[in-house]
């Protein structure tokens, strides 16, 4: 499927949850003109205290690189985990642009910003060993949410996300999170902008504020979303995961023209791959954090 632009955040390359095969598998069955990485493709923070890379994660950055070689421009936000990679802002990497915050002008040439998010968050600035230990505790909540769902599938049932159904219960998550997407918007406005575009929080959401359009992208740890602007303008977010999805015709282990050449095929061992899948937009804001 083809759109003007595509946005994903989150990734977290580095933490075991992180579900690169599905972001491979969307990233093969779209195009776009522009690709946006908003903050915390890799997590510094996880691979300093244990170090965890494997062959898929070299093959996604891989893609990524094609894609940019191709005719998609990419931009490289930064978020709070991979906060390391600020001390190269200003250097080139070919036409892939790095820097901590982007403005995109839609179809409509209305402005919007485009920024991880975390320099609104209080903890990142003034607690960061909370912050550090709420990683953790998260960290264990999404071990329970895949053995929850390895249950549910055992029965038939799709995915359903216990990390956002435990934060949605806690008032004090809901509280957290209105006033983070308060700020962005407050912030937005006296930028001048027509609405923001972040992550950061894992919450997948679309939601028209005032004068403000809010659009988080959500994450590809729990939700695996992206955020999409069609070719006229409109913006929607994509759910990518098995319930919502159908097979594309394609074989296993199949990959798209040049998405991988002899000397990477030699360098990186084969992976085994569900059937990939295509994507289908959501017309209303999708599922939470």
């Amino acid at each position: 499927m083809n759109y003007r632009a595509i946005w994903i955040s989150d990734v977290h390359l580095g933490t075991k949850h992180a579900q690169v095969g599905k972001l491979l598998e969307f990233l093969r069955d779209t195009e776009s003109a522009h690709l946006y990485i908003v903050g915390d493709f890799i997590d510094g923070w996880q691979l300093r205290r244990k170090w965890f890379w494997n062959d898929d994660y070299n093959t996604l950055i891989q893609k990524l690189l094609r894609k940019n070689r191709k005719h998609t421009r990419v931009t490289f936000i930064t978020g709070n985990h991979d906060e390391f990679l600020e001390q190269f802002f200003g250097i080139a990497f070919g036409t892939v642009k790095l820097a901590e915050r982007a403005v995109h002008t839609g179809a409509d040439g209305k402005k919007y910003l485009v920024i991880h998010g975390h320099q609104f968050d209080g903890l990142v600035h003034f607690n960061r060993l909370l912050e550090r230990v709420g990683t953790v505790l998260y960290d264990k909540i999404l071990d329970l949410n895949v053995w929850i769902n390895r249950i549910r599938r055992s029965f038939g049932f799709g995915y359903w996300s216990f990390a956002s159904y435990i934060k949605l219960r806690a008032k004090s998550a809901v509280k957290y999170v209105t006033d983070y997407e308060d700020t962005m918007l407050q912030f937005g406005r006296k930028s001048g902008m027509a609405g923001v575009i972040c992550g950061h929080i894992h919450r997948p959401e679309i939601r028209q504020v005032g004068d403000m359009l809010y659009m988080n992208c959500g994450d590809w740890v729990e939700n695996c979303t992206a955020l999409v602007e069609d070719f006229d303008g409109n913006f929607s977010l994509i759910r990518f995961h098995e319930s919502d999805v159908h097979g594309a015709g394609r074989g296993p282990g199949a990959h798209d023209a040049g998405d991988r050449d002899a000397a990477d095929a030699a360098a990186t061992r084969p992976s085994r791959r569900r059937r990939p899948r295509r994507v289908e937009p959501e017309p209303e804001p999708a599922g939470v954090l």
